[in-house]
C-alpha cells in the first residue's frame, strides 16, 4: 500500500476513504488481498474509527467484501460490474467530451496538450503507473473543460471496478494506442469536430476488450469465477 498526503481540508474519514480508494484502484492493494484497520490506521496516523468508515463505505460499493470472523478483503473483479462501468462511463464521456468541444477554453487544451505530453514522456520510460495517473487526470480535465466535473467524481468510485481492468491492460500490453487516442481527443476539442470526439471515445473504451481474455489468463487469481 502506498501512502498518499493529506490534504490540509481533509477529515480523517475523507483522507482514508481517499486512500484506500486509490490503492485499490491503482492496485497497490490487489484483488483478495487482506485488509487491516489495526494496520491502515497505523500506517496513515489515523484512528481506527474513519478507517472502518471508509471501509464500510467501500463495501456498499462492492469494492470490499466483509467477512465475519475472517475480516476483510479486496473484492475479486466482477466482469458484470465492469461491463456496467464501461457503460456508464461511455454515455457519459461521450456527452461530455461533445460539450467539451462547445466550452474548452484556449487554457483547458493547453492543459490537456501539456498532460498528453507527459503521459508520452512517462511512456518512453515505461512508467506505467505514471501514465495510469495522468489518463485519470486527462479525463478529469475534459470533464473540468465541459463543466462538469461534479458528475465526474460523483461517479468515480464505481469506475474502479472498471479501472483496475485498466490497470492490468496497461501492465500487460505495452502500446501507445491509448496515449494516441489521447491526442487524438484534444485535436477533436481544439477543432470543435463533435462526431470525430464521440468516435475517438468510443473506441478508446472498446480497447480493454480486446485483450480481456489474455488479462483474466494472466492474472485469473485477480477475478471472479
Amino acid at each position: 500500500m502506498k501512502k498518499l498526503k493529506r490534504y490540509h481540508s481533509e477529515t480523517a474519514r475523507e483522507y482514508a476513504l481517499r486512500a484506500i480508494t486509490e490503492n485499490i484502484k491503482s492496485m497497490d492493494l490487489e484483488p483478495g488481498q487482506a485488509i487491516s484497520e489495526n494496520e491502515i490506521s497505523g500506517f496513515l496516523g489515523v484512528s481506527r474509527t474513519p478507517v472502518r468508515e471508509a471501509i464500510q463505505e467501500l463495501y456498499k460499493a462492492a469494492l470490499i467484501e466483509i467477512y465475519p470472523q475472517r475480516g476483510s478483503y479486496v473484492s475479486l473483479i466482477n466482469s458484470q460490474y465492469v461491463e456496467e462501468a464501461v457503460f456508464l462511463r461511455k454515455v457519459l464521456d461521450i456527452a461530455v467530451i461533445e460539450e467539451a468541444c462547445d466550452l474548452a477554453t484556449e487554457e483547458d487544451i493547453k492543459l490537456l496538450e501539456e498532460n498528453v505530453a507527459l503521459q508520452e514522456f512517462y511512456l518512453d520510460k515505461d512508467n506505467t503507473k505514471k501514465i495510469f495517473e495522468l489518463d485519470n487526470e486527462f479525463h478529469r480535465m475534459i470533464y473540468v473543460a465541459a463543466k462538469k466535473v461534479t458528475i465526474h467524481d460523483m461517479h468515480d468510485t464505481f469506475m474502479i471496478h472498471f479501472d483496475r481492468v485498466r490497470t492490468l491492460a496497461m501492465l500487460a500490453v505495452k502500446n501507445n494506442k491509448i496515449v494516441d487516442d489521447h491526442r487524438l481527443m484534444v485535436k477533436a476539442i481544439k477543432e470543435k469536430d463533435k462526431v470525430k470526439a464521440k468516435e475517438i471515445v468510443e473506441k478508446h473504451l472498446k480497447r480493454y476488450r480486446v485483450d480481456q481474455q489474455e488479462l483474466i489468463k494472466a492474472y485469473s487469481q485477480y477475478f471472479e469465477k
